[in-house]
């Protein structure tokens, strides 16, 4: 990777990076900001409703336990303030600034904030990064497209005035195309990952680090564990190229999610990332650590969570903080190293 010219960053900007990072400079944070879809996983376990307090004491289970083993934990401000309070010592907090899910109604699955939070609120509740999140197709028509941009500049905006570190979270679509499950999305989705890290690291956003998508679907990569239906979108060495394409687009460092998908599956993702050689700065992984315990906690309760927590969960982010230590880069090398930043007291 090339080094990239010595880059100004404001001194808030670098210590909220450096809280939510480990000692190497590595992003081995948890992500815990499920609304939506985590009440309605418990209530299907469970054969009836999940409450709000359902919600917060799952959060404040998985965030006492896994903590201890994550530079940060992702919450929203909705039901995990008071998990928040309940983290490891060593670990940075991100907050979430986005309305879970989307309106099905309008097109374009377009983004929208919490009404009753701005940047300067999530600060004060005890954010180190601002988080948000928001679905993009390159492909919709430019009142969608100008909608997204002006929506990112404003955060980016934000941000930079409260002087705390904007990571924004891009999921790729295209309704046209189909299911992002199906194969036919899986061949196309390199390219809108690659397309969403070229538009969004531009400096006019403000975005200081991309979550990210594993660029390909591993349910159709040929020969993986993680594919089981035969069907094959890319051989591993056409996946190794789909990883460098995309992180040699970004112009900031960049982190990956596992977008819901197994333990296991997220593992051999990074393993194939770390084998291409990809410069990747760490992940915000949520279901795929502690997704088996939904079950657990609807049957048993908090107790039955934290027991299964205390052993699988542990295990599995063990396992993952592994694929770190092999592959992971500090996200200030991303700027040639942390000696090349230029540390400043504002960007404005």
């Amino acid at each position: 990777m090339e080094t990239k010219a010595r880059m100004r960053i404001s001194r808030g900007k670098f210590n909220g990076m450096n809280a939510v990072a480990d000692e190497r400079g590595v992003i081995a944070a948890a992500a815990m900001d499920q609304r939506g879809s985590l009440k309605k996983a418990i209530a299907k376990a469970r054969g009836s409703d999940a409450s709000s307090s359902d919600l917060s004491e799952f959060k404040i289970q998985v965030t006492e336990v896994l903590t201890r083993y994550a530079s940060a934990i992702l919450l929203d401000p909705e039901y995990g303030l008071a998990a928040l309070q309940r983290r490891a010592r060593n670990a940075g907090a991100f907050l979430a600034y986005e309305k879970t899910g989307y309106d099905v109604s309008v097109e374009g699955r377009l983004p929208d904030l919490l009404d009753e939070w701005s940047v300067r609120r999530l600060v004060e509740a005890g954010a180190n990064v601002i988080k948000v999140l928001m679905y993009y197709n390159s492909s919709d028509n430019e009142h969608i497209q100008n909608t997204k941009y002006a929506f990112i500049e404003r955060i980016g905006a934000e941000c930079i005035a409260l002087d705390v570190p904007f990571f924004l979270e891009v999921i790729a679509y295209d309704d046209k195309v189909g299911e992002e499950k199906s194969i036919e999305f899986a061949k196309i989705k390199p390219i809108r990952v690659r397309e969403y890290m070229d538009e969004f690291s531009k400096p006019r956003y403000g975005v200081d680090v991309l979550k990210v998508e594993i660029p390909v679907n591993m349910a159709y990569l040929e020969g993986s564990k993680a594919n089981k239906s035969g069907q094959v979108a890319y051989s591993r060495e056409e996946a190794k190229q789909c990883f460098l394409a995309a992180a040699n687009t970004s112009r900031v460092p960049f982190i990956y999610l596992s977008a819901g998908v197994s333990n296991e599956v997220f593992l051999e993702s990074l393993e194939l990332a770390t084998e291409a050689g990809t410069a990747f700065s760490g992940v915000l992984c949520g279901r795929a650590t502690w997704q088996e315990g939904i079950p657990v906690y609807a049957k048993g309760g908090p107790s039955a969570l934290r027991g299964w927590l205390e052993e699988e969960g542990v295990r599995n982010i063990q396992a993952l903080n592994e694929r770190l230590r092999q592959g992971a880069k500090p996200w200030w090398d991303y700027y040639g190293g942390k000696e090349a930043l230029e540390i400043v007291e504002t960007l404005k």
